[in-house]
């Protein structure tokens, strides 16, 4: 590093003075040089915005002719720059050329130091890599896989170990063996925990919909141990059939749901037609009304009359 500061600062003594101090690890209040750390000057710049065909030319050089858009440059430091291209090649939409340059201050040209390239703010990345024994999710295991728990899995402790839970420790001494491995203390409240939030738990909305729960229900059967404080198996075929459900879970199913009300009220016999007689009542069809004479007639009356008392005059 001190044979490139001595090189590029020749000419500009107090650039080579602060590069002296930095070199040095001294921190100086006295900024020698004109330009910020970190921003090039306005001929370094120059320099290095101009080199725009010839980060060009390094991609094609590298990877043929897939060099697309110019995209813009943006500045490293004081002696290094980016200049960004669209890349034109196939599977790597959104992806862009990065060429970096670089020119010591003084210089009249940059040099290439690298070609990448790197996806864009629109590229399609592959996800975030997931271990093998985090990928398998509750649900994925059908009939026929293999799935062997993981390495010092913490729900699990040897068979020889007290698992905290009377009703399995005391059974397990007195027969004499057990299993290689039980559920541990660890295990079993994460079960618990998971049961309790989970689908047949207090907050599902099916335990929301009633009052009735299953520790009152005669259709529960509770799991022993330590877990049968608060979890049982459900034994209605028209509810929660065969899954684990907490006590404070509960469903329209309930042993003590009422039966429906029947037909007519409560409060009343039963009204029974069987005891009345039915009489069939006879039709009576109603008289007949004369009708009244035609207007025609009625006026032909009054010139009959008056022939009959002409007649007998005569």
């Amino acid at each position: 590093m001190c044979g490139v500061h001595v090189t590029g600062v020749a000419a500009d003594p107090g650039r080579e003075a602060r590069l002296v101090t930095m070199d040095s690890s001294i921190d100086s209040a006295e900024a020698t040089a004109s330009a910020q750390p970190g921003v090039p000057s306005d001929a370094a710049a120059a320099v290095l915005s101009g080199a725009v065909e010839q980060a060009r030319q390094a991609i094609v050089e590298f990877s043929g002719d897939t060099v697309g858009e110019y995209l813009g440059v943006s500045f490293e430091d004081e002696s290094a720059a980016t200049h960004r291209f669209l890349a034109k090649m196939t599977g790597y939409q959104g992806w862009q050329w990065a060429v970096v340059v670089a020119a010591c201050p003084g210089a009249d040209h940059a040099t290439v130091s690298e070609v990448v390239l790197v996806p864009g703010p629109t590229a399609l990345l592959a996800p975030a890599w997931v271990p093998w024994e985090e990928r398998v999710k509750p649900g994925d295991l059908s009939p026929g896989d293999l799935l062997a728990p993981v390495k010092d899995d913490p729900r699990l402790v040897p068979g020889y170990t007290g698992t905290g839970d009377p009703a399995i420790d005391d059974v397990a001494y007195e027969v004499g063996f057990g299993r290689r491995q039980v559920l541990s203390a660890l295990g079993r409240d994460d079960a618990a925990q998971r049961w309790h939030d989970g689908d047949h738990g207090p907050g599902a909305p099916m335990a929301r919909g009633t009052k009735r729960v299953c520790r009152d229900c005669g259709f529960m059967v509770p799991l022993s141990g330590a877990l049968g404080v608060m979890f049982g198996v459900c034994c209605n075929e028209m509810s929660a059939d065969a899954h684990v459900v907490d006590f404070e879970y509960g469903c329209g199913a309930h042993s003590d749901t009422p039966a429906p009300p029947g037909s007519g009220s409560p409060m009343y016999d039963p009204y029974d037609d069987g005891v009345l007689e039915v009489v069939e009542i006879p039709t009576v069809e109603p008289p007949a009304i004369a009708e009244a004479p035609e207007p025609a007639e009625a006026d032909e009356a009054p010139e009959l009359a008056e022939n009959s008392e002409t007649a007998e005059q005569t």
